[in-house]
């Protein structure tokens, strides 16, 4: 697809962005962008990443919230600001909001995992919990802000916090200006409509690429006149979002080449990637750009591709989930059901080929009772670690050339 011409009448323009990037210097980290070499001969294409999970409260959050505070007048700051999130444009408005001394109340639906509830509050948020979803908590949100006279900021269809967002492209395209494509995390939309609107006046040739899980597709049906549910567990939260900005939409529409869709298979191997190559933790909202690097590698093929980490807010124990899911998809890491004969002996002989192949046993587990093989009859599942499938594989052949039926035990 061509890239859409720039457009001087967008409800956010390049000036604007630049004016926010004067109002937020120095209350914002100018983030790194730097080329990854791993990562480039990986995917074909030549990786420049933009560590905005390096932001203080870990994400891009905090400029669009900061130029929105700014833009208040002192008696509209007096009243303090509301929102409804349970995510990372909680904790830029609350960190923003207290250095400027201005109220902050966050809504949060009463499933908002703890440790995200008490991030929000050592920000010196307030915060009200209500209702089992986000819709609920935003709806909730606009009431309070209305019988309390406050200003309720969006988390993404908002002018300003658009703005504020946009400057991730001026401090990217300013130090790697050789990139000429971007791929963007959409869910609402507001990262997209920022950085877009900066980078396609920068730089009208530059391809714009959206990317969004395959269980949230909102934009990408908004666009392109899908119809797809948007629903479901993803591990990228911050743009499992069912409906789009009215605002961001329309300027998507406008500036955007393509939207591309990602399993949730490629974003769990983009967030283990990153820890394994960068040495840094984002959450899957802010591996999505990689993810679609992995998922359409010939489309990127020789590219110079800009890829935003947008956040690096992750659950400790689901991180180490996906790190240990990812082992099991490439082989590292699996769980063999082995059929046995019960008598003395036969473990052993089984420990002995693994031993034999350097595969480390991590666990055993026997069942004689819960299976239909007959009743002298066992199988064991041994959980163990190799050097890749390819190592593993060796040993599953080994195993039923002495005679041992097994099968890995498939975890999805």
């Amino acid at each position: 697809m061509a890239s859409p011409a720039p457009s001087p009448d967008l409800p956010v323009t390049l000036a604007d962005i630049r004016a926010a990037a004067r109002r937020i210097e120095g209350a914002v980290v100018h983030t790194p962008t730097m080329r990854s070499g791993t990562l480039s001969e990986l995917t074909g294409a030549d990786v420049y990443l933009k560590f905005e999970n390096l932001q203080f409260t870990a994400s891009y959050k905090e400029r669009g919230a900061l130029n929105k505070l700014l833009l208040m007048d002192t008696a509209t700051r007096e009243r303090g600001v509301i929102a409804a999130s349970a995510g990372n444009h909680a904790q830029g408005l609350a960190y923003h909001g207290a250095r400027l001394g201005i109220p902050v109340t966050i809504v949060m639906p009463v499933p908002t995992p703890t440790i995200k509830v008490m991030q929000t509050e050592g920000h010196g948020a307030t915060i009200v919990l209500h209702g089992e979803t986000f819709d609920d908590a935003f709806r909730h949100a606009l009431e309070l802000a209305q019988a309390r006279s406050l200003t309720f900021v969006h988390p993404f269809d908002d002018a300003e916090v658009i703005a504020g967002q946009g400057t991730v492209a001026l401090e990217m395209l300013g130090d790697a200006p050789m990139i000429d494509t971007l791929i963007v995390p959409i869910g609402g939309g507001g990262l997209m409509s920022g950085v877009g609107t900066a980078a396609r006046a920068l730089w009208p040739h530059i391809e714009l690429v959206g990317v969004q899980a395959e269980l949230y597709p909102s934009m990408y049906c908004r666009l392109g006149g899908h119809d797809l549910p948007s629903s479901g567990d993803t591990i990228a939260e911050g743009i499992a979002v069912k409906e789009p900005g009215r605002l961001t939409a329309e300027i998507l529409a406008r500036i955007v080449d393509e939207i591309l869709l990602v399993p949730e298979a490629e974003i769990e191997t983009a967030v283990s990637l990153f820890l394994q190559i960068e040495k840094t933790v984002v959450e899957g909202a802010g591996a999505a750009g990689l993810a679609a690097l992995l998922a359409h590698p010939e489309r990127f093929k020789g590219k110079t591709v800009g890829l935003i980490l947008t956040g690096g807010n992750i659950d400790t124990r689901l991180l180490a989930n996906v790190l240990l899911r990812d082992l099991v998809r490439s082989g590292r890491l699996a769980r063999l059901r082995i059929q046995l004969q019960d008598r003395p002996g036969a473990l052993y002989a089984v420990a002995r080929l693994f031993d034999k192949h350097q595969v480390n046993i991590i666990e055993v587990s026997h069942q004689r009772i819960f299976t239909a093989l007959p009743a002298k009859g066992l199988f064991a599942d041994i959980e163990c670690e190799a050097r890749d499938a390819a190592h593993l594989q060796r040993l599953v052949e080994d195993l039923k050339a002495e005679g041992f039926p097994v099968r890995p035990v498939e975890t999805r």
